[in-house]
């Protein structure tokens, strides 16, 4: 595996409010599921982020719009393998292609790491659209610049499921040995679910489309009992992504986006 670049390596601090920020574009493919508690880790470490929302009448970015990180959200009941093809399926392939080629960093959950995998030469298959609370284990020591920790907890909504490229590493297996968290090259991670989901995210979820998984009310009950647990872990899971990505590095794309604009 390509290692991480050590801390003294990947950063170079923004100490200052003058100072250029890092700018990540990010694909919203539902109204209910947005970066969630991602979005605190990012600002507190003053990365800008650009939401690009073509389900409501918007626009995908340009394969070469100027931005220093690409971030694939999940679907809802949208997949990648065939049954339910997100409409914007291969136009965002290709994007996370172009990233892929150029060494930008690329990080994709759920669904969005359906389209990293298809972006790096693997591909998706068939699965019901499933709400699963599952624990992950770590599977080398060095994750995320060892920061993921030895255990932790998904939730995933999803319909579908990556199939890695050869040449992808497996961090974090599931309890049924599914690929949890996974890296291609130096700098782009997949993830089976949203690190940053919250509760609410998944309600509105259930309520946004006609299509939900089955029986969601327990998963639901053990995600709510959660959510102190998944904000917890999710202060070493961004440490270690935001170390390996280089997103505190002098930024190449400050000014050409403004946060947080649909």
């Amino acid at each position: 595996m390509a290692q991480c670049k050590s801390p003294d390596e990947a950063f170079v601090l923004a100490s200052q409010e003058s100072d250029p920020m890092n700018v990540v574009a990010v694909l919203q493919h539902t109204a209910a599921e947005y970066l969630g508690r991602v979005e605190d880790h990012l600002e507190g470490r003053k990365i800008r982020f650009q939401y690009y929302r073509p389900f409501a009448a918007g626009k995908l970015p340009a394969a070469d719009l100027p931005a220093d990180g690409l971030i694939l959200l999940g679907g809802g009941p949208w997949g990648a393998a065939g049954a339910r093809d997100l409409p914007t399926l291969a136009e965002e392939v290709d994007i996370a292609r172009h990233r892929l080629a150029e060494g930008t960093p690329v990080i994709g959950f759920g669904l969005g790491a359906q389209i990293l995998a298809l972006a790096a030469g693997g591909g998706a298959e068939p699965r019901e659209l499933t709400l699963e609370i599952v624990q992950a284990r770590r599977v080398r020591d060095d994750a995320l610049n060892g920061y993921l920790p030895e255990t932790f907890n998904q939730a995933i909504y999803m319909r579908d499921w990556p199939v890695l490229p050869g040449d992808a590493v497996v961090l974090a297996e599931d309890e049924r040995g599914r690929p949890a968290v996974w890296q291609v090259g130096e700098n782009s991670f997949g993830f089976s679910g949203n690190p940053g989901i919250k509760l609410g995210m998944v309600e509105d979820l259930i309520m946004e489309f006609e299509e939900v998984p089955a029986e969601p009310a327990a998963e639901l009950e053990r995600l709510r009992e959660l959510q102190i647990a998944l904000e917890d872990q999710l202060v070493p899971i961004m440490t270690g992504l935001v170390q390996c990505t280089s997103l505190m590095q002098a930024p190449k794309a400050a000014g050409d986006l403004d946060a947080r604009v649909v």
